[in-house]
């Protein structure tokens, strides 16, 4: 049986990863460094990963499983030697503390283990996170190590399968379920991959693949995030049920438009497919059994309304390529209301120049603050849609 390590043991890594890993017939061994976590899955050599459908659910067990302790570098490296396919869900600011049993174990690899290219799927929420990995690896090599990158693929893959926080209802007495949306498809870089293209169930190999990048980011994402605050300044907790409310549904259908059109623009791909997606995503935000909340998906501040993140990055993306993002910026807008326990409470002025890097005295900037204030203003979203049309109008005029 084929052996690939799965970095990080957690929604993703065990609700989307290591399921399709494990029914493409591979051995998969975790890496965490949650000790009872790796206890566990060790004791049980399996796992549950409940699909969630409309009102009821369809279970699967995933076998061969395995799991090893984030913090013996040792072993994980001995393990990275020899995988026939390694990945990585552990989240952007982690990828910092894996660079170094990466290392250890492809200089393991191809000096006293196997010679065969290694590929590692990057499961990160980052655009360039295959060249930020490898330079993180490749910062704690010598000369003579480095020429093993030759023959390591950092492969960029777009995680689309949505999997909320896990309650204890969700695990439903066992501590190792994940409960997951249906969407399984995994699109990842085509040109990254040094061996042969692995034959995993639903994987798209893809090539440019920035335009799957993008999709996820400034579609997918930004349609979320967009939702959160929208649903957030309705008073509304869960994502289901502001994807619920017309008004915010048509805002985020307008800006997921917008996107689409830049896109379209920047590929040269025919919109249809987009906007297939797009009525997709509206229907699976709507799914009630996720239980997704608008705090969670609206939260980080700033890294969500960083210049290249969702909402500004495609809000930026619609001007590079001449089409409109006034719903973008009518979410951007909405953001800058938005509060979460626990993290600190940032000015707009703030956030936009000095978070989104929109300077003060710009059409830009003049735009976002005019539809925050009739937010500010407590208006409702009904007066606010009529107003940006308004806008738009008088700049078609113009």
């Amino acid at each position: 049986m084929k052996k690939a390590l799965m970095y990080g043991g957690g929604n993703i890594g065990r609700g989307f990863i290591g399921q399709v890993l494990c029914e493409s017939g591979y051995e998969v061994s975790f890496v965490d460094v949650n000790k009872e976590l790796v206890s566990t899955l060790n004791k049980e050599g399996q796992y549950p990963v409940r699909i969630l459908k409309g009102e009821g659910f369809e279970e699967v067990i995933v076998n061969h499983v395995s799991a090893i302790d984030g913090t013996d570098i040792e072993a994980v490296s001995d393990a990275i030697s020899g995988s026939d396919l390694c990945a990585t869900a552990v989240g952007v600011n982690v990828l910092k503390f894996i660079a170094k049993p990466f290392k250890e174990g492809i200089v393991k690899r191809f000096t006293i283990g196997n010679k065969k290219p290694l590929d590692i799927i990057i499961c990160e929420n980052l655009i360039g996170a295959d060249e930020y990995l490898k330079g993180l690896i490749k910062d704690l090599m010598t000369e003579e190590e480095k020429k093993y990158l030759e023959n390591v693929g950092f492969v960029e893959a777009s995680i689309g399968r949505m999997v909320p926080v896990q309650t204890d209802e969700m695990k439903d007495g066992n501590p190792l379920r994940v409960c997951v949306e249906s969407y399984n498809r995994l699109p990842v870089d085509k040109a990254a991959f040094k061996g042969e293209i692995p034959a995993i169930e639903n994987l798209v190999p893809y090539t440019p693949f920035s335009y799957y990048i993008e999709r996820k980011l400034f579609v997918h994402n930004m349609g979320h995030a967009a939702c959160a605050y929208l649903g957030k300044y309705c008073g509304k907790e869960f994502i289901y049920e502001a994807i619920n409310i017309p008004e915010v549904e048509l805002i985020v259908i307008r800006a997921m438009t917008e996107s689409i059109n830049a896109m379209s623009k920047k590929y040269s791909v025919d919109t249809d497919p987009l906007f297939r997606h797009v009525e997709n995503l509206i229907y699976r935000f709507s799914n009630k059994q996720l239980g997704d909340t608008a705090s969670r998906v609206g939260g980080d501040i700033k890294r969500k309304l960083s210049p290249n993140d969702r909402l500004v990055g495609a809000y930026n993306l619609c001007k590079e390529m001449g089409t409109d993002n006034t719903y973008i910026a009518l979410a951007i807008a909405a953001s800058l209301l938005f509060e979460r326990e626990g993290e600190e409470k940032l000015k707009p002025e703030y956030i936009l120049t000095e978070i989104s890097k929109i300077e003060k005295d710009s059409e830009d900037y003049k735009k976002i603050m005019n539809i925050y204030d009739c937010f500010k203003e407590g208006k409702s979203l009904n007066q606010i849609l009529k107003e940006v049309k308004e806008q738009q109008n008088k700049i078609m005029i113009v």
